[in-house]
């Protein structure tokens, strides 16, 4: 039976307590350090060990990389069955402060607010101050949130009871110095919100938005559609790959930009055009992809399930004066029975899903289209490994992975993987 040991690093020598045994593993905890490894550094986050977050502030970035590199090796093999070697990992530019969003949930705590992070393992929120992966800007305006619900007894949402107002919240900051923030709650208006505003415009001066999401429903979905601004623009704006991209509230968006122009050069790379391809974007969201392959393709066909992400597509595509792009709102499933009636012909398909990966569904509908090549972005490395099986048994054939560390220092990381047809 397997060990896992929270908080140990590959060659540390220690004593352990197992604290929970499941039925193919056991979970222990240091009781006593015999020998730190060498890999082993001093961790630089107050409540690393407390919080949900981060998993390897403790281990040299050198060292993080070949874990991951190891994790997607171990996947492809294990699960997919897959023996094509996979690529060194590609490191992140920057390993602090490069997320641009962040939701912060709340909680009261012995009578006093408290804003920060799910602890580990729990749904109880652990106070953090400053956190080493987002931007002092957002730390900044969930200090200034803390202090007025603080200072003016707004109730913060309690999860068990489903009583109070103050849920979340949520920032997100653009390349280009600006930001917005979201204030989640449970009512659609409180005493002071005003006052929050003028506050929140004084001393976050970044601020270009300043919205309120009305969310009372129970569960832990931080946004819902009912979004209002309260001062300034609904919208986000920045600059990506030498485009310029509009972003609504709900619509997905990489959150470490330098990385996510490393990332898109590389699907670019494997998507192999050559200037008269038509692509196929699934998961499109607003855009991304689908705009900077349109550059290099005849024609993209970007496909997206949430509205609001293909509205914001097509503006995007007017804004940098792309006209060979097209974005459909549909499930995978459904667009590629809409390609299919038309009887256009596809030569490449891009897949960037979700982390629970493609469903059947759409896998069957990428092999009714047949494509010479697929490229497939994914943030899973089991349900990339999963998908790839599928493929592979439907005359596909892996030739490239690259994992890319879109996420330093989290157990997350993100792949780049190219497929080309072998069989009809």
């Amino acid at each position: 039976m397997a060990v896992f040991v929270r908080g140990g690093v590959p060659g540390d020598k220690c004593s352990v307590r197992i604290i929970k045994v499941l039925k193919s593993r056991a979970i222990a905890i240091i009781e006593e350090m015999v020998s730190p490894s060498g890999v082993r550094i001093e961790n630089d986050c107050p409540v690393f060990y407390k919080c949900g977050g981060c998993a390897l502030r403790h281990v040299r970035y050198e060292e993080e990389l070949r874990m991951k590199h190891g994790r997607v090796s171990d996947a492809l093999r294990r699960i997919g069955k897959i023996e094509t070697p996979v690529e060194d990992v590609l490191p992140s530019p920057a390993t602090y402060r490069y997320r641009n969003k962040v939701i912060f949930q709340t909680s009261e705590v012995k009578g006093q607010p408290v804003v920060g992070f799910y602890r580990r393992g729990t749904h109880d929120v652990l106070s953090v101050d400053a956190c080493l992966l987002q931007g002092i800007g957002a730390d900044k305006a969930a200090d200034v949130v803390r202090r007025f619900v603080t200072d003016h007894n707004v109730p913060i949402y309690d999860e068990a009871s489903g009583e109070g107002i103050i849920r979340y919240i949520y920032y997100r900051s653009s390349s280009l110095g600006t930001a917005q923030v979201c204030i989640v709650s449970a009512k659609k208006s409180f005493d002071g919100l005003d006052l929050l505003v003028e506050k929140l415009k004084e001393e976050c001066p970044e601020l270009t938005g300043i919205l309120l999401c009305y969310n009372p429903h129970k569960g832990n979905v931080a946004l819902t559609e009912d979004i209002r601004v309260l001062w300034g623009d609904m919208y986000l704006t920045d600059k990506l790959c030498g485009l310029t991209f509009r972003i609504s509230p709900l619509s997905f968006y990489q959150v470490n930009h330098d990385q996510t122009e490393n990332l898109y050069s590389l699907a670019l790379d494997f998507a192999g055009l050559s200037g008269n391809e038509t692509v196929f974007d699934l998961y499109c969201g607003i855009g991304t992809i689908s705009l900077m392959m349109a550059r290099h393709a005849g024609k993209v066909i970007g496909v997206e399930i949430v509205p609001q992400a293909v509205e914001d597509a097509k503006v995007n595509a007017d804004l940098n004066g792309i006209t060979n792009a097209e974005f459909i709102c549909a499930d995978a499933a459904e667009a590629a029975n809409i390609i299919n009636s038309r009887g256009e012909r596809i030569d490449v398909v891009t897949v960037d899903p979700p982390r629970k990966g493609l469903s059947r569904d759409a896998i069957n509908a990428i092999l009714r289209i047949a494509p010479t090549r697929v490229m497939y972005v994914s943030c899973d490395p089991a349900t990339l490994a999963r998908d790839l099986n599928v493929f592979e048994e439907n005359g596909y054939a892996v030739q490239r992975v690259k994992p890319v560390d879109m996420f330093p220092r989290t157990a997350h990381v993100e792949c780049v993987t190219l497929m080309s047809r072998v069989k009809d």
